[in-house]
């Protein structure tokens, strides 16, 4: 058994893909159009992931953008997507100044949670163990849910 994919409905494609690739920072290693589905899919990479994902076309996450609006709610049975990074405060302070909130900030070096234009919640963890406690991130309270 491999694992191949997430899939994700997105409300607007635009968002979601200015949200996943200029702010989170995956990349896009596929996209299928279906006139007659009338729907898009985005499949998404993290960078350290491109080579096997072209390969393998695994791990992914699937956008599904249904071109006729619907209204999503989430189920109680997703939890959330998760990704190492290089750096926790470097990656949660671009996402800021991006204009995403940081729902649980790296006050522990370690974890971090935002969430995606579409609520889907997004987990954050540090590559190779906790780094030092840093302001503003120590003091920096919750914000939402996560």
């Amino acid at each position: 058994m491999r694992y191949l994919h997430t899939m994700v409905r997105v409300s607007d494609l635009d968002k979601a893909l200015d949200f996943y690739c200029a702010k989170l920072g995956l990349q896009e290693v596929r996209r299928v159009d279906s006139q007659v589905g009338r729907f898009t899919l985005v499949f998404l990479s993290a960078p350290g992931d491109v080579a096997r994902a072209a390969q393998d076309q695994a791990p992914l996450v699937e956008l599904t953008y249904n071109w006729d609006p619907e209204a999503y709610t989430g189920g109680r049975n997703f939890g959330h997507l998760a990704y190492r990074v290089d750096n926790i405060y470097a990656v949660c302070q671009r996402l800021m100044d991006g204009g995403v909130t940081i729902n649980r900030p790296p006050r522990d070096g370690h974890m971090a949670f935002v969430r995606s234009p579409d609520g889907i919640s997004i987990e954050l963890l540090q590559e190779g163990g906790a780094r030092h406690p840093e302001e503003p991130w120590a003091s920096m309270p919750n914000t939402g849910s996560w």
